[in-house]
């Protein structure tokens, strides 16, 4: 599944590139436009083939920055880098948002869990919490187990104190039909 993952990603950042491409040299069909110099000096108002001279000249690139102001701007640039630059910084920003999208995981308790299995559940709910992942403890109960859910939500409290070093509660703990569940968010 990761290499799906990544290789949609890809796509992705393949297809937003595509969209966003910008006209260069010779696909540029404005008569006038408003030069600026690869150091970010104003050249002013050129004709296209005074603008192309120049750029071969500077050994660069001749980009249409804003067609829809008048006169239409264009930079001279090195256009590789600076597709390069931009394919990097929306790389960046997407593993930022990665990294704010951190997992909820969930834990499936019981009314009857034993020691051990709740121990083992806790020391790898406090594992997750220190990565900075939300823990979603529930309970589903069966059969008869429905009269009795306040053993249930005194399991997860008993949950959520254990892991208190660790992690908060975000959300108390709630009945929903025949499932129970808790949300513990990681201390800051």
């Amino acid at each position: 599944m990761g290499i799906k993952y990544s290789l949609f990603n890809l796509l992705e950042v393949l297809y937003i590139a595509k969209t966003e491409e910008l006209q260069i040299n010779d696909q540029i069909k404005v008569a006038e436009l408003m030069v600026i110099g690869p150091n970010g000096e104003k050249m002013g108002v050129k004709n296209l083939p005074d603008a192309l001279t120049l750029a071969n000249y500077a050994g660069l690139d001749l980009v249409l920055m804003s067609e829809t102001s008048t006169p239409p701007v264009a930079k001279i640039m090195d256009y590789n880098k600076y597709r390069y630059e931009r394919q990097k910084k929306l790389k960046e920003t997407q593993k930022k948002q990665r990294e704010n999208n951190k997992e909820v995981k969930e834990y499936r308790l019981s009314v009857r869990i034993d020691v051990h299995d709740f121990e083992t559940r806790k020391k790898n709910a406090a594992e997750y919490l220190k990565k900075g992942h939300k823990i979603k403890a529930f309970i589903r109960f069966k059969g008869r187990e429905m009269a009795h859910t306040e053993l249930g939500k005194e399991v997860l409290i008993n949950f959520a104190n254990a892991l208190e070093e660790f992690g908060q509660i975000e959300v108390e703990p709630k009945l929903e039909g025949r499932q129970m569940s808790l949300l513990i968010a990681p201390k800051k």
